[in-house]
């Protein structure tokens, strides 16, 4: 059997479709479970849930009281009865075979215990700002060398980590289940457990979920900053840098190297010219790439606009973060 479990909250703009994209799955409907683990929703969506229910019995939702990811994964764990346990996203969407191929290749790759394909930024609500802000999330200048994102031309390949995991149950028993302490980014560091443990995860381009991202630059911030800060913050909880690669630590170190000549120029002056050559180069290379990747659906101002936005607001986050793990007590 296949359990899938997607935490939710108030996700009444996009449950519908997520529910329309399970039903259609080639998957037998007789071997499979899905479980929606709400943290509490305040909104349409546990109803719109509701009305798919009488045509779907393998559909159940749970209670989530503590509002986070781990803790949604974690009981839905609790209570799969799959010897294959998938994580979905309510943000996303699936094509008809997705379950199915998953599935296959964990039978095609024996020593895989988490395995996942492409995550495809894609717009429902299309304008030139979302469609900017879905160009910049699938970029490597934007995302760096996020292989579940910009893809690969390989059949399968090994990597340290893939967007909503297809894990073989056992996995939870070997390394533990989700750190309850982290709000976010949580699945890298589960990952990471995994590969420690002697697990192999594999990535396979010819699967592709679509993710919906933030449709505008406010929320996008918002969003990318949150993000930010986990990764961070993740290093002072679990006191190790391994769960994360070096992308992960660059926007902080660009924002660094902007605002920290400011800073220290007070000290000696010459100092203060290495923010503005900074973002002179950095203002350059983004020109010069929102160029190449603007096509009819936006505009070189907005890409340049959701450059500055995730960048900056990822290194702000991981910035705060680390002001807060080394002078804040928890």
């Amino acid at each position: 059997m296949l359990t899938v479990i997607c935490p939710i909250y108030n996700e009444e703009k996009y449950i519908g479709r997520c529910i329309e994209s399970i039903m259609q799955q080639d998957y037998p409907k007789n071997d499979l479970e899905v479980l929606f683990v709400d943290g509490m929703s305040t909104d349409r969506t546990r109803e719109i849930i509701a009305s798919y229910l009488s045509q779907c019995p393998y559909l159940r939702v749970l209670d989530n009281p503590q509002k986070i990811v781990p803790y949604a994964m974690n009981k839905g764990i609790s209570e799969a009865k799959g010897d294959i346990i998938m994580r979905l996203d309510g943000h996303s969407l699936y094509p008809s075979n997705y379950f199915s191929e998953l599935v296959k290749w964990h039978n095609k790759l024996p020593d895989a215990w988490n395995i996942g394909g492409v995550c495809e930024t894609k717009v429902v609500n299309s304008n030139k700002i979302s469609e900017a802000i879905a160009k910049v999330m699938s970029d490597k200048f934007g995302v760096g060398n996020s292989t579940f994102r910009t893809g690969s031309d390989k059949e399968y390949l090994e990597v340290d980590t893939v967007p909503f995991g297809c894990y073989k149950s056992f996995v939870f028993d070997r390394i533990g289940l989700y750190n309850e302490k982290l709000v976010r980014v949580q699945d890298i560091e589960l990952n990471k457990r995994l590969a420690h443990a002697g697990g192999k995860i594999y990535m396979v381009p010819s699967i592709h979920c679509t993710y919906i991202p933030r449709d505008n630059y406010g929320d996008f911030f918002k969003n990318r900053f949150q993000t930010g800060y986990w990764v961070i913050k993740t290093c002072f909880i679990t006191h190790t840098t391994k769960n994360l690669g070096l992308r992960h630590f660059i926007p902080a170190g660009f924002v660094l190297a902007l605002l920290l000549p400011l800073l220290l120029g007070f000290l000696w002056w010459p100092l203060f010219l290495i923010s503005p050559l900074v973002a002179l180069l950095y203002l350059a290379c983004m020109l010069m790439r929102s160029i190449q990747i603007n096509d009819e659906k936006t505009t070189v101002c907005n890409l340049l606009k959701a450059f500055c936005c995730i960048h900056f607001s990822y290194g702000l986050g991981s910035l705060k973060a680390l002001v807060d793990g080394l002078f804040k007590k928890e």
